[in-house]
């Protein structure tokens, strides 16, 4: 995620105004919450790391892919990533660019390699799905404060020795297809823990898990998401290793043409 935009700056300062001359309502706790995790995972300026996609259909039949992700912290707005497809042969060389905003929609694209061109992603798209996967394009891009309105909803326990708040979220941005989403978070490192994603009709779609956490010089990162789709029975898992911070990438690393120039 990336560090709080003005906007959300001056919300804060009036929400907590607020609070001193009465009790918190679950509106304001919730955005707390989320400012709270938000401020917790700032600073990194640049990373790396090696995913690997494991894709399961319904009848337990699975293949995998691997990829390389490159992330970029970005003052002001949301943060730029970019992944590239290492394997298997079929999608070997395909890319993937997201610059991420607030309530503007995120600009992405992507880069056919057999096609030898870049493709704009559509903003009325977003809800589709990633290279066949259960993560939809929306899912990608970093999670800024701005593109939600938040209540608190309950504290319980989520784990051996783990407390987590459980918040609702609803989309503020154009064409999401989600109707709200009910998040997990733990009260000790402020780190996601589950995610329920609720379609247009509000029947639950997809649940999301982080596991196997490990703390890089002070950032936390899941080396495991599930993504089941309870809809259709099939499930993403992405394995992550390799976490590199501070590696001193630039704008320069996140543009169309850098698409071209990654093999």
């Amino acid at each position: 995620m990336n560090r709080i935009h003005t906007l959300t700056l001056l919300l804060v300062s009036s929400c907590l105004s607020i609070v001193g001359a009465h009790a918190q309502t679950a509106e304001e706790k919730g955005l707390e919450i989320a400012i709270a995790a938000d401020q917790r995972d700032s600073g990194w300026s640049s990373m790396r790391a090696n995913m690997e996609m494991i894709l399961e259909d319904r009848s337990g039949k699975t293949s995998t892919r691997k990829i390389e992700t490159r992330q970029l912290e970005v003052e002001g707005d949301g943060d730029k990533s970019l992944s590239l497809f290492k394997e298997p042969r079929d999608v070997k060389g395909t890319a993937m660019l997201t610059f991420s905003h607030g309530l503007d929609p995120d600009d992405q694209w992507l880069y056919l390699p057999a096609l030898k061109r870049v493709k704009r992603i559509s903003s009325k798209n977003k809800s589709g799905p990633f290279m066949g996967s259960e993560f939809a394009f929306e899912d990608l891009g970093s999670q800024e404060v701005e593109k939600y309105t938040y209540k608190y909803l309950r504290n319980e326990a989520c784990g051996e020795g783990m407390q987590c708040t459980v918040n609702e979220r609803i989309p503020q941005y154009e064409n999401s297809g989600y109707s709200r989403q009910i998040s997990w978070t733990d009260t000790a490192e402020y780190r996601p823990i589950k995610i329920e994603y609720y379609d247009r009709k509000n029947s639950l779609l997809k649940t999301l898990e982080f596991s196997d956490y490990n703390e890089y010089g002070g950032y936390w990162r899941a080396s495991r998401y599930r993504m089941e789709n309870h809809q259709t029975g099939k499930k993403t898992i992405l394995n992550w290793d390799s976490f590199e911070f501070g590696v001193g990438l630039n704008e320069r690393d996140f543009n169309q043409n850098a698409l071209k120039r990654l093999m």
